[in-house]
């Protein structure tokens, strides 16, 4: 596939008859968080990106953004299938050698993307000697390796003060196990389907029956499962292993460790579905947030921002604005400092047109938008971030000391009427411009709906009121199991008017406080099951138990 993303800072400029160079760069183990900062800074600067793996395509999205994969900008690298030709056959070494080479002959900037690291139980060395013999010039990215790396997501040190020697065998071939008997520690790798057989080897080369083993898959991503058990019980029942490839196993005494370190799968929301119901550019930070708790974000766009259906009155206000109509401008949305914007841009003005002006911003969020413009907001809630805070710390006006009694209040066409009547009552006259409009999205596939109405996600993050009756329109009411969160008492009030339970309210109404407040609820839900002594589900994995709503903590 190709795909398009704003012009990296250092684009290939060579001609097409000279020959470019390769990268074979190391994606690490799945989680696109471990890409060394050489990794990054090398995709970005690709003409030519070659994949290995499906999920490579997230990789490229979290270094160039969602729009270059999906093609919505102007310039960008091209992204071609390194794992299956045109056939839909899986590539051979050889053949993506010649892929790799004739790209760089064309004179292209090639990254050439490798699971773990190019050089550690990978074809970089096939593809690098092909691309030397072609006489193109080529570095190496190393990537942070699986064998590492999992085990130490899952809590398991390779190696401690005890245990210093540490082995690492792929078990594709035929294996003298006989090698391996005093080996302290040992990796195994592509071990899955056999590790029956392994584990009776193992006990027969003089391991004892009862040394433990611990077998993770889909490693260091939220997806990843742990299971321990013993070479005994392994090799008397394999299906105890119960994991799938991609698999990284540890056998050795180390793994008894994992009851004392393991940190990544006890992180408070681990493997929750989490649903993010906002606009589709909303919801990129949401998420990164939820990942960071352990939990697993699905993004359900249901709210599309569009521009007014009338457009004059956005012109006439903006051309006000540059003419000193007006004392104060007041953003309360990022989106309203977005349309700002695009609308200056529109007509060729920039962020001077603002001097002499005073500047509202209805909270943190906004103001930083405006930071990034170069503006800096004179008035910012004291207290409340939202309107109601606004118009608390908002001054009365001064027929002396201000020139000028109108404000400029470019808002959604749903906004409600408050901020208006409350600046009206302190003396000011308001221009209240439907700046943009905020229209449901289109519903999501049926499969998510189903997973919406029966219970397959864990929870769902509402962020307005409109988030509630959006997603209840185009996809249906959560389950009763789902654990709800709101950013505050109106998105609150508006879940129960549509039957649903509020788990968790933000003590503050920020995005980044609503899922601390989610975290806090897993964390405290998590430390009961333990202390009554039941196995650690997800609230997908039970009926649901009566929920008391929870304040969330501001960080």
């Amino acid at each position: 596939m190709t795909a398009k993303t704003a012009a990296p800072a250092a684009k290939s400029t060579r001609q097409q008859t000279t020959p470019g160079d390769v990268a074979f760069v190391g994606t690490g183990p799945g989680a696109p968080e471990l890409l060394t900062v050489r990794a990054t800074a090398v995709i970005a600067e690709a003409d030519v990106l070659i994949t290995e793996l499906p999920e490579h395509a997230d990789l490229i999205a979290h270094v160039l953004g969602h729009a270059a994969l999906e093609g919505e900008t102007e310039d960008g690298p091209e992204v071609v299938d390194g794992g299956f030709g045109e056939d839909g056959q899986p590539l051979t070494h050889a053949a993506r050698a010649k892929l790799v080479v004739k790209h760089a002959k064309r004179g292209q900037r090639v990254v050439r993307l490798l699971g773990g690291d190019p050089f550690l139980y990978a074809s970089g060395p096939e593809e690098a000697q092909a691309v030397a013999k072609a006489g193109i010039t080529f570095e190496v990215v190393p990537g942070v390796s699986s064998v590492g790396a999992v085990p130490a997501y899952a809590g398991i040190p390779l190696t401690t003060k005890n245990h210093r020697e540490v082995a690492v065998v792929t078990c594709g071939d035929k294996v003298d196990w006989s090698r391996y008997a005093k080996v302290p520690t040992l990796v195994l790798l592509s071990a899955v389907g056999q590790i029956g057989d392994i584990a009776r080897d193992l006990i027969d080369a003089g391991r004892k029956p009862a040394t433990p083993v611990a077998m993770t898959q889909v490693g260091t991503t939220t997806e990843q499962q742990t299971v321990t058990t013993t070479l005994e019980e392994v090799a008397e029942d394999p299906r105890a292993a119960r994991v799938a490839p991609p698999a990284v196993i540890v056998v050795g005494q180390v793994v008894d460790l994992r009851d004392k370190l393991s940190w990544f799968e006890t992180k408070p929301i681990f493997g929750w579905r989490v649903l993010v119901p906002r606009t589709k550019e909303q919801s990129a930070s949401l998420s990164v947030k939820v990942r960071s708790y352990g939990g697993v974000p699905e993004e359900v766009p249901t709210i599309s921002v569009e521009p007014p259906r009338n457009p004059q009155q956005m012109d006439k206000a903006v051309r006000g604005l540059v003419e000193g109509r007006y004392e104060w401008i007041a953003f309360t949305s990022v989106n309203a400092v977005k349309a700002v914007r695009e609308k200056f841009e529109e007509y060729g003005l920039d962020a001077r047109a603002f001097s002499g002006l005073k500047i509202a911003a209805v909270g943190e969020k906004t103001a930083a938008s405006l930071a990034a413009w170069g503006l800096r907001a004179d008035l910012t809630p004291s207290g409340e971030q939202s309107a109601a805070g606004l118009l608390e710390d908002w001054p009365e006006y001064d027929d002396v000391l201000d020139p000028i009694n109108r404000v400029f209040l470019p808002r959604a066409d749903i906004a409600t009427e408050n901020l208006v009547a409350g600046l009206i009552d302190k003396g000011w006259e308001c221009d209240d411009v439907t700046a943009y409009r905020t229209v449901r999205a289109a519903p999501p596939p049926a499969p998510t709906r189903e997973a919406i109405k029966s219970g397959k996600f864990d929870a769902v993050l509402f962020t307005s009121s409109s988030t509630v009756r959006n997603l209840v329109g185009i996809a249906g009411k959560p389950h009763p199991s789902t654990i709800i969160a709101c950013i505050g008492p109106a998105t609150a009030k508006t879940a129960e008017e549509h039957g649903l339970r509020v788990d968790v309210m933000a003590a503050k109404p920020d995005v980044e406080v609503l899922v601390d407040g989610l975290a806090d609820f897993g964390a405290s839900r998590r430390a009961s099951l333990l202390e009554a002594g039941e196995p650690i589900t997800k609230p997908s994995d039970r009926k649901p138990a009566t929920r008391r709503r929870r304040k969330a903590s501001a960080k």
